[in-house]
C-alpha cells in the first residue's frame, strides 16, 4: 500500500503539472482580461498615452510581456513559494481573497454533504428493500423530483415562500441589518440564519441522485447469489441486509465520497448567485470573467489538487470498505 500510495503521488505531480500548464495556456488566451480593461480606461484620459502604450506598460508590470513557456515557469517558481500573487479584480493578494470567500462556501457544502449522505443512504437502501412498494414509488418520486428541480426555480421558490411570504428570512445576502450590535454569539447565529435557505436548496437538488445510485447498487447486491445463500441459511432479514449487502453496497458510494471532495471548495456558482452569499464560486465566476488570471489559475489548480487528492483517498477506501480488494 505504501509503494501505491508513493507512485500515485508521483504521477499525480506530473498530471498536476500539465493541467496547470494546460489552464495558464487557456487564461493567457482568454479574448478579454482586466489589463485591456485598465488600458482603455486610462487613454481616454485628457493628456494620456494610447492604448497600446498602456498596455505594453501594464503586461510589463505584471509579467505578461513573456512568452507563455517562461510565463508558465516564472509562475511555478512563484507558486512554489507559495507566492500567487495579487489578485487583478480585488487588489489583494490571492489567498487572501480565497481564503476569504471559500470558507463560507465550505461550510455550505459540508453540512448539505452530510445531511445529503443522512437522507439518501438510508432513504436508498429502505426503496430497495422494499422494491415496488409504496415507500419505493415514494422515494423514486423525491429522488426524481431533486434531479428534475432546477436550482434557480427552486431557490426561487423557497425565497418567495419563506422570504416573501411568511417573512421567516431575508432575501439575501450573508448578515443582516443589526449585524455590528450583535454579541458574537449572536453574529455567529445570524449568519447561521442565512445560510440555512442555501444549504437546503443544496442538499435538495443533490439528494436525488445519490439517493437513486444507493438504490439501484443494493438492488444489484440483494440479487446476488451470496444473498440468496445468507437467507437460505436462516440469518435474519436485518443481518442480511444490513451486514452483508449494506457493505458490498458501499463500494461504489465510497468513489462519490471521494470524488465529492473539490465540489465542498469549489462553491456553488447559481445559489451563491441567487442568495448574494460572497462564496468561492461567485467569487471565482467573478474573476474568471474580468480575466483576472492570478486568482483563475490558483483557483483552478486548487481545484486540481482536491480532485487528483479525492481520486487517490476514493481508491484506498476501498481497501477499508472490501476486505478483498487488496492493491498488489
Amino acid at each position: 500500500m505504501k509503494k501505491y500510495i508513493i507512485k500515485r503521488v508521483i504521477i499525480s505531480f506530473f498530471i498536476l503539472i500539465f493541467v496547470a500548464f494546460v489552464i495558464y495556456v487557456l487564461m493567457r488566451c482568454l479574448p478579454t482580461s482586466y489589463l485591456e480593461e485598465v488600458a482603455r480606461a486610462k487613454s481616454m484620459q485628457p493628456g494620456s498615452k494610447s492604448f497600446e502604450e498602456w498596455m505594453e506598460q501594464l503586461k510589463a508590470t505584471y509579467g505578461m510581456d513573456k512568452g507563455i513557456i517562461p510565463g508558465f515557469i516564472a509562475w511555478c517558481g512563484r507558486a512554489i513559494r507559495g507566492d500567487f500573487g495579487d489578485s487583478w479584480k480585488w487588489t489583494v493578494p490571492v489567498t487572501q481573497k480565497f481564503h476569504d470567500a471559500v470558507w463560507i462556501s465550505f461550510t455550505m457544502g459540508l453540512i448539505s454533504f452530510v445531511l445529503e449522505l443522512l437522507i439518501a443512504i438510508p432513504l436508498g437502501v429502505i426503496a430497495a428493500t422494499k422494491q415496488y412498494s409504496k415507500t419505493d414509488y415514494a422515494v423514486t418520486i423525491i429522488a426524481l423530483a431533486g434531479i428534475s428541480l432546477p436550482t434557480f426555480f427552486f431557490a426561487s421558490l423557497l425565497k418567495l415562500v419563506f422570504c416573501v411570504k411568511l417573512g421567516w428570512f431575508d432575501l439575501g445576502g450573508l448578515i443582516g441589518r443589526n449585524y455590528q450590535s450583535l454579541s458574537a454569539v449572536g453574529q455567529l447565529l445570524d449568519k447561521a440564519h442565512h445560510l440555512v435557505l442555501p444549504i437546503v436548496t443544496l442538499t435538495v437538488i443533490s439528494v436525488g441522485s445519490l439517493m437513486r445510485y444507493t438504490r439501484t447498487n443494493m438492488l444489484e447486491v440483494l440479487n446476488a447469489d451470496y444473498i440468496r445463500t445468507a437467507r437460505a441459511k436462516g440469518l435474519s432479514e436485518n443481518k442480511v441486509i444490513y451486514k452483508h449487502a449494506f457493505r458490498n453496497t458501499l463500494i461504489p458510494i465510497v468513489t462519490i465520497v471521494g470524488g465529492s471532495l473539490p465540489g465542498l471548495f469549489s462553491g456553488a456558482l447559481i445559489t451563491e448567485t441567487l442568495y448574494s452569499i460572497p462564496g468561492i464560486g461567485f467569487v471565482s465566476y467573478q474573476s474568471m470573467t474580468s480575466g483576472d488570471i492570478p486568482f483563475s489559475m490558483f483557483y483552478m489548480v486548487f481545484l486540481a489538487i482536491l480532485t487528483l487528492t479525492g481520486n487517490l483517498i476514493s481508491d484506498i477506501l476501498y481497501a477499508v470498505v472490501d476486505p478483498r480488494v487488496r492493491i498488489a
